[in-house]
């Protein structure tokens, strides 16, 4: 359905994009910091799950739908900056209490929803998969909806082993930092301080031409 030449291009453009810095990345360094290495792999988790939904809603038309209307931009990115702003809200009022234990797997869960909200609520991440996945589609040879499920759910699962392998390395350091009392405290400050900061840059990103 999609032939290798095709599948090693689009891995490579896959690659680079996540070697570039972006809130994915910051999300997920953010709470492998704050959590630890299983932090880190909630978030990844949670960002492949949105990728998936991501993809599906691209595949049927969905997300063309919602692209269409104009104030669907401003109001996702109106929505995602609330959502971070009070994310780093409840991290800052709890200064030294954000490390997950071996078994809180309630808070586990709540980084993973927090990781897949915060990317559905992304309009550029809307954008990215009704602009990024299409160009690798070729009508002939066959169904285009399956051609672009596959696509995501290959970049979903790429996704997920770097954000794991990058959640586990900022899980490291986050224990590392766990064996000063004095970084402890700090470590809900990082965490509600990078969640501040995507909360802006949501609210500074510029309209796509033409909406």
């Amino acid at each position: 359905m999609i032939d290798l030449s095709t599948l090693s291009v689009f891995l490579l453009a896959v690659l680079a994009f996540f070697l570039s810095p972006g809130p994915n990345m910051a999300f997920v360094l953010s709470h492998g910091i704050a959590h630890g290495p299983r932090g880190g792999y909630a978030a990844a988790l949670g960002i492949a799950a949105a990728d998936l939904v991501h993809t599906m809603f691209a595949a049927v038309g969905i997300t063309a739908l919602v692209a269409a209307w104009p104030p669907s931009f401003d109001l996702l990115r109106y929505a995602g900056a609330l959502y971070l702003a009070w994310l780093a809200w409840q991290a800052l009022r709890r200064p030294g209490s954000a490390a997950i234990s071996q078994g809180e797997n309630g808070s586990l869960m709540r980084v993973f929803r927090m990781a897949m909200i915060n990317n559905l609520l992304n309009p550029k991440a809307l954008l990215f998969f009704i602009v990024f996945l299409p160009q690798f589609v070729d009508a002939g040879r066959g169904d285009v909806q399956l051609q672009l499920i596959a696509l995501g759910a290959i970049l979903a699962i790429a996704g997920l082993a770097f954000n794991a392998v990058f959640g586990a390395f900022s899980g490291q350091v986050g224990k590392y930092l766990e064996r000063s009392p004095r970084a402890v405290r700090y470590q809900s400050w990082f965490l509600g301080s990078v969640l501040a900061a995507l909360a802006l840059r949501l609210l500074l990103l510029d309209r796509p031409a033409g909406r």
